[in-house]
């Protein structure tokens, strides 16, 4: 079976940004009172239980506008808003790389032209929509996931206990290896039942940096690999002591008597400073070497995936065929470090 090629104009929104005058409430907070616009909260709860996060971006004075929030009793709706006098454009940018999710999907709601008009300017990529067309807003296929998984209705949670993370992570005084370990972390490594490939299909839709092909994969493709003999399919999920990071990770393997070659391997963005990925890699590194079998990975090369071909690179891959974008390598499985303490790793096969 084939999977397919992402589209980028069928991005999918992860994060809709709204204006706050006139948009996510009535009136203008600096002249006077304001009511919250009942039909937009309406539709961010909905947005909230499909797995698409909320944030802000509003010209006005940061304290005010969050107490004013406070007082709706909205706040915590919202990720990283950014609540300032510069351009919105800047605002986007900067709710992109907080949340590390492209500006492609992102999507911006204002009720006035030329803050439309300055984002769409300087960022093409993201979609904007006048607060007077909000009535379509919740049928538009942007917001319309495919499955709306135990994931996607956790995701804002999963934000926020990262949010925390974070925090500790700044405050914290000594060596890496030592908040990674406070963190008591639980890592799970296990082949897909059926009851994971909706988030697995979701997760091949929305990894783009952490991805190693692009290729998106749909439920039956997913089932089809999951139950052939050929081919191993792997999720791994992650916890620590703040909550569960949820379903994280996904691999598959197609699986020769002499030879393994990785045809995907993608991981959560959210992940990315946790060192899992090196982990799982090392997992499939000692399958292959148990199952006397050469260890190979395909790898096609986007604008956004550098970061995994350093990852393969880090983990003792080398290239033995290069056509354009696509990339073959090869690993000799020798040297596969242990794996770190710090991490309780469990492997249900």
């Amino acid at each position: 079976m084939n999977p397919t090629c992402r589209d980028a104009k069928g991005t999918k929104t992860k994060c809709v940004v709204w204006d706050l005058d006139n948009t996510l409430w009535n009136g203008v907070l600096l002249e006077g009172p304001v009511t919250l616009n009942q039909d937009v909260i309406h539709m961010i709860r909905i947005l909230d239980q499909r797995g698409i996060l909320n944030s802000i971006a509003s010209k006005n004075d940061f304290d005010h506008a969050v107490h004013q929030l406070k007082e709706f009793g909205i706040e915590p709706f919202f990720l990283y808003p950014q609540i300032h006098w510069g351009p919105k454009s800047s605002s986007l940018k900067k709710i992109a790389e907080q949340i590390n999710i492209g500006l492609d999907t992102l999507a911006f709601i204002d009720d006035q032209p030329f803050e439309l008009d300055e984002v769409e300017s300087v960022h093409p990529q993201v979609l904007t929509i006048p607060i007077s067309q909000k009535n379509r807003l919740l049928d538009m296929p942007e917001m319309n996931p495919e499955f709306i998984t135990a994931d996607s209705k956790s995701r804002r949670l999963m934000y926020l206990h990262d949010m925390e993370r974070k925090k500790a992570e700044e405050c914290f005084d000594g060596p890496a290896e030592s908040f990674l370990a406070s963190l008591k972390m639980k890592f799970t490594i296990s082949k897909a039942d059926k009851e994971d490939l909706k988030r697995a299909e979701e997760l091949t839709v929305r990894t783009n940096q952490l991805n190693t092909t692009g290729y998106t994969y749909s439920y039956d493709e997913l089932e089809y690999y999951r139950t052939s003999e050929d081919h191993i399919l792997l999720i791994a999920g992650l916890e620590d002591k703040y909550g569960t990071y949820g379903k994280i990770g996904l691999v598959l393997i197609e699986c020769k008597p002499d030879a393994w070659l990785i045809k995907l391997l993608l991981m959560s963005c959210r992940v990315l400073s946790r060192g899992v990925g090196n982990i799982l890699i090392a997992h499939i590194r000692n399958e292959a070497k148990k199952n006397k079998a050469a260890l190979r990975a395909e790898m096609i090369s986007t604008d956004r995936n550098r970061m995994m071909y350093m990852t393969y690179k880090f983990n003792g891959f080398s290239e033995i065929r290069t056509d354009g974008a696509f990339t073959l390598f090869e690993n000799d499985l020798n040297q596969i470090p242990a794996y770190p303490a710090y991490v309780d790793i469990r492997v249900e096969l």
